[in-house]
C-alpha cells in the first residue's frame, strides 16, 4: 500500500526525523490560509501536487475536460502569496501526467505546502528489500533530484549500496562509510547517520516495502533534511498497523484492482491488449514475458491463486474485460492445489455469462488436466487449446493480429 508524501512526512515527523514544516490542503482557500498563517515568514514555499506516482516535478498538468495543457511541472516554488494561489489553482483538480502515471495521468485532489529550505546539495536515498540477498538494502547517490532514473541507467556506479543484516542490525560504521561515499564531512556526517538510522528503524518497525527520499538535501549549515517521502508498505503486514491502514487513499487506486482484491485476486492493470488469467505469481510473470517474446503486450497481471473456485474465475474474466483495450485472453493454469476441471468449468461459465466476444486461448497442465481439457472440448465454444505456454502465447498473439 502506498501513501501520499504529506502522510509520509507526518509519520517521519512523529519518528523524530528532520523534515520541513508542511500542511496538507484540498482547496485553494486552505492553501492561502496555511500560507498566511504558517508559512509566509519562510519567504519560499514549495507547492506540491500529491499523487501516488513519481516524477511529479517533470510532469505536465492538463484540464481534464478540455485536455489542454495548464502548466508544466507538478511541484512549484512560490515566492509570494499570489504565486501560491496561481500554482494551487493550476494543480488542484487537474490531471497530472508523469513518467509513472502512464498516458491517462491522475487527477490531483491533494496539495502539500512545505516551507522552503536552503539547499547546498541534493542527494538520493532509498531503502528497500533485496529479495535475492534476503535483507534490506540502502541506496544513496550524490546525484539526487529529478534525473535519478537517468543516473541509474547511464552511471550506475554513482549509486552506492549497503546491505543490512537484520541479525546484527544497521551499524554506525556502515552509515559513516556511506556518508563518506557521498562526500559528506563534519556535522553533515553525524546528521546523515542520525536521520538514515532513524529512517531505517521506521522502515523495519512499520513493515515498509520501500522508502524513497528524492531529494534528501544538505543545508548550508550541514544539516540533512528529508525533502521527499515516497513510502510503500507490505500489504501482508498491514494487519499489524491499523493506523497505517487508515491512510489508504482508494481514489488513487484502479477501481478494478480494488474489486479484484475484494474477490481475493491479485490484479494489476497494464498498458497492453492481451488479458492474462494465471495461477501463481511466478507463472503470471513468465506468461507476460512469453507474450512479449512473441510480439504481444500483456494487458494485466492477474493471479487467481491456488484455491480459486468457479465464481472467482468468472469474476477474474469480468475484471479483465472491464479493460476496453483487451483484444484477447490467454488462460495459463498449472494445476497443483488448483484443479484444471474447476478452471475449465469457470472458463465456460464466464464465457457464456459474459458473452465473450474476443479470442480465448487456454493452456491447462497438472491436476485433472485431462478432465479439464475434455470439459472444454465438449463445450462447443470458440476456445483455442494450447499444450504449452509458448504455443498459447503464439496463438493469442496471432489471433489478435499481432506478430513476432
Amino acid at each position: 500500500m502506498n501513501i501520499h508524501e504529506y502522510q509520509g512526512k507526518a509519520l517521519f515527523r512523529e519518528a523524530g526525523l528532520n523534515v520541513q514544516d508542511g500542511y496538507h490542503c484540498t482547496t485553494v482557500q486552505e492553501a492561502l490560509q496555511y500560507y498566511r498563517n504558517e508559512l509566509s515568514e519562510s519567504k519560499v514555499v514549495a507547492v506540491k501536487s500529491q499523487i501516488h506516482a513519481g516524477g511529479r516535478g517533470k510532469g505536465s498538468l492538463y484540464d481534464p475536460e478540455t485536455e489542454e495543457l495548464v502548466m508544466e511541472g507538478g511541484v512549484k516554488i512560490a515566492f509570494s502569496e499570489s504565486e501560491v494561489e496561481t500554482y494551487a489553482k493550476n494543480i488542484l483538480g487537474n490531471n497530472l501526467i508523469t513518467k509513472q502515471t502512464g498516458a491517462s495521468g491522475k487527477i490531483v485532489n491533494n496539495l502539500y505546502l512545505e516551507a522552503g529550505c536552503d539547499i547546498a546539495h541534493e542527494y538520493y536515498l532509498a531503502i528497500l528489500v533485496d529479495r535475492e540477498e534476503k535483507m534490506p538494502l540502502i541506496m544513496a547517490s550524490c546525484e539526487g533530484g529529478m534525473d535519478i532514473e537517468e543516473v541509474a541507467e547511464n552511471t550506475p556506479e554513482a549509486i552506492f549500496k549497503i546491505h543490512v543484516d537484520l541479525q546484527t542490525g544497521l551499524q554506525k560504521e556502515q552509515l559513516e562509510g556511506l556518508a563518506n561515499s557521498l562526500n559528506l564531512t563534519g556535522k553533515a556526517i553525524s546528521s546523515f547517520v542520525e536521520n538514515v538510522s532513524g529512517l531505517f528503524n521506521f522502515f523495519v518497525e512499520n513493515d515498509c516495502a520501500m522508502v524513497e527520499i528524492n531529494p534528501m538535501v544538505r543545508t548550508n549549515d550541514d544539516q540533512i533534511v528529508l525533502l521527499d517521502a515516497k513510502v510503500g508498505f507490505d500489504d501482508n503486514a498491514l494487519f499489524r498497523h491499523p493506523n497505517i491502514v487508515g491512510l489508504r487513499d482508494v481514489s488513487e487506486e484502479e477501481p478494478t484492482e480494488i474489486r479484484a482484491k475484494e474477490a481475493g485476486l491479485s490484479y494489476v492493470k497494464l498498458e497492453g491488449n492481451i488479458g492474462c488469467l494465471v495461477n501463481g505469481a511466478g507463472l503470471a510473470m513468465a506468461t507476460m514475458d512469453v507474450i512479449k517474446l512473441y510480439g504481444g503486450e500483456p494487458a494485466n497481471f492477474l493471479d487467481v491463486g491456488g484455491g480459486a473456485d468457479e465464481e472467482q474465475v468468472k469474476t477474474a474474466f469480468s475484471i479483465i474485460l472491464e479493460d476496453k483495450n483487451v483484444k484477447g485472453i490467454l488462460v495459463n493454469i498449472f494445476g497443483g492445489i488448483m484443479r484444471c476441471d474447476i478452471i475449465a468449468r469457470g472458463v465456460i461459465g464466464a464465457t457464456k455469462s459474459l458473452g465473450l466476444d474476443v479470442p480465448l486461448v487456454v493452456r491447462l497442465a497438472g491436476t485433472n488436466v485431462n478432465e479439464g481439457k475434455a470439459i472444454l472440448s465438449k463445450s462447443e465454444l470458440n476456445i483455442h487449446p494450447a499444450d504449452d505456454l509458448a504455443e498459447g502465447a503464439k496463438k493469442i498473439v496471432s489471433l489478435i493480429g499481432g506478430g513476432e
